[in-house]
């Protein structure tokens, strides 16, 4: 099997405009953050008040064909719920039905589906079953956003469904800032223990890094756990910025570097400014990484100038539940080079 190129951190974004059942909504920093993000990659000003799913996606279509990557995992967003399973729509800035993500993998096969299941959901395991057959490839969360605890043992049975299947779990680790913080104390990677204990491949997102100046730092506590659980990975997500990027040379280690797998974050802004002024990456290296517009490649070619190699965007391809399709990949998806002509959308339902 042909290893793929995977860019297994990226979100979905949309607001239900098409009735797909999503929602955004954004207040004060986050309301400024998501202007910022739509400036910084070239959307259309109104977009966020449009058919953002479309528009969304279709632009993120073509990040991928003109890029060096294979395919993306696109990423759903679960909404917060109470421990009991009650969901709390007073709470969080926005969420994508895992059908969103599903359509679309679908209908292209530069998107994987990366779904999000609450597991204290009345219906989880049912939701995490009916994804499942729709191929989904792997289960993102963000514990501390969605308020999931999980080490609650109440989840054991949905991590050793997880388990049973293949399909591993993507979840944030250390702070966040561009989503609203539920319960700040579920960032801890350390809370992981009992879905590896259950037999999931966990990675954890970011490398259990902080976000901002006041955040904890759980680098070390995550690197501490490697050693222990050989399920465990990491991504380097979001560490292409001023806060995270910090870390980022450690990742190179070599008893780290092995369990490290590539995200970008999309469409978390590619700030690399910070790696040329701590010295990581020459004033060159900074102005050519920098100069790429296309947001996906520029994540990537800042971190393969601080040293990483390609096989940590292909290790994804063993740990994703990839089916048969997607392992074998079609050639005329997989063949395209680093710039592709600029192509029409009328292959997918919410591409046209």
């Amino acid at each position: 099997m042909r290893s793929l190129r995977i860019d297994m951190h990226v979100h979905m974004v949309g607001n239900g405009f098409a009735g797909s059942g999503g929602w955004l909504r954004l207040n004060g920093w986050h309301h400024w953050l998501a202007r910022f993000m739509v400036r910084q990659l070239g959307f259309p000003p109104d977009v966020i008040h449009g058919n953002l799913e479309r528009v969304y996606a279709r632009h993120l279509l073509e990040f991928v064909r003109a890029s060096s990557f294979d395919a993306i995992v696109l990423l759903a967003h679960e909404r917060v719920h109470d421990p009991d399973g009650k969901p709390r729509e007073d709470l969080g800035s926005m969420y994508v039905p895992n059908d969103v993500v599903l359509d679309l993998a679908d209908a292209h096969p530069e998107f994987l589906a990366g779904v999000s299941i609450h597991p204290a959901r009345a219906d989880a395991l049912d939701e995490l079953d009916r994804c499942l057959d729709r191929g989904a490839v792997l289960m993102k969360c963000l514990p501390n956003c969605q308020n999931i605890d999980p080490s609650d043992r109440r989840y054991r049975r949905f991590w050793e469904r997880m388990a049973e299947a293949g399909l591993p779990l993507l979840a944030h680790t250390g702070g966040e800032h561009t989503v609203p913080i539920v319960n700040a104390r579920l960032a801890d990677p350390k809370l992981l223990r009992l879905p590896l204990e259950c037999g999931v491949t966990v990675i954890a997102a970011h490398c259990a890094t902080k976000s901002g100046p006041l955040d904890p730092d759980y680098f070390d506590d995550w690197a501490a756990m490697l050693a222990e659980f050989p399920k465990l990975y990491g991504d380097i997500s979001a560490m292409v910025s001023l806060n995270r990027c910090a870390h980022l040379r450690d990742c190179l280690r070599p008893e780290i570097e092995p369990r490290i797998v590539h995200g970008s974050d999309f469409p978390v802004p590619v700030l690399g400014h910070r790696m040329w002024l701590d010295g990581l990456v020459s004033w060159s290296s900074f102005r050519q990484a920098q100069r790429i517009p296309n947001p996906l490649e520029r994540d990537w070619q800042f971190k393969k100038a601080l040293g990483f190699s390609g096989e940590v965007r292909t290790r994804a391809t063993g740990l994703l539940r990839l089916a048969d399709g997607k392992r074998r990949y079609s050639e005329a998806g997989a063949a395209h080079g680093y710039v592709v002509p600029r192509l029409g959308y009328a292959e997918g339902p919410h591409i046209r």
